[in-house]
């Protein structure tokens, strides 16, 4: 009988070009949720969702993070809007955030970076068509749980929900996943290009 030998580690972006440590990930993760409260600031002001920078960072975080790493950063950033400080749109902060109308899409936002990372571990963000795949797919992941939190909040019938909750966001999603689409195949092709310790 063989031995099974074990799976050989899922490569994302950063595991190109650095190395893996336990270190290194909790900065990587603290910067991911860095990177979408940043983002977060970059808004649109509409009643009662904001169109923010947020889930194009998400798209980058959990492509570029993997699964567990990704979802971890964006669990991190809600958990740092819950306790109050200001990460969250328009520098926003507390519980009152995730129990309003927006609190589903912050919580979607960790599904997202956790789907996306995982087909980035497949390899789906290196062509631009899987890319553009797997980034659409993460942006109805946010919508999926955070359109019925949006309507049970504010008692929102369907079309209202999508009135208020998808149908001004669609655009912008497309644009965000486009660009992620754009930057992942890029970044994966200077990442290749450079050399390692094993070349």
């Amino acid at each position: 009988m063989s031995a099974v030998s074990p799976a050989a580690p899922r490569l994302v972006l950063v595991d190109r070009v650095f190395p893996r440590t336990v270190a290194l990930d909790i900065v990587l993760v603290v910067a991911g949720a860095a990177l979408t409260a940043l983002l977060a600031q970059v808004a649109v002001p509409l009643y009662p969702v904001p169109i923010t920078g947020q889930t194009l960072a998400v798209l980058l975080v959990g492509a570029s993070l993997g699964a567990a790493r990704g979802a971890l950063s964006l669990a991190l950033y809600a958990v740092l809007g819950i306790v109050g400080l200001p990460v969250f749109s328009d520098f926003a902060g507390g519980p009152e955030v995730i129990l309003g109308p927006t609190g589903g899409y912050i919580l979607g936002f960790i599904a997202s970076a956790a789907l996306v990372g995982w087909l980035s571990e497949r390899a789906w963000e290196r062509q631009v068509l899987k890319a553009l795949a797997t980034f659409a797919a993460g942006t109805l992941v946010v919508f999926a749980v955070g359109l019925p939190w949006l309507a049970i909040s504010l008692g929102l019938d369907l079309m209202q929900t999508l009135s208020a909750g998808l149908f001004p966001f669609l655009i912008g999603g497309a644009i965000k996943a486009v660009i992620a689409a754009g930057l992942l195949p890029l970044a994966w092709w200077g990442a290749q290009r450079r050399p390692t310790e094993s070349d």
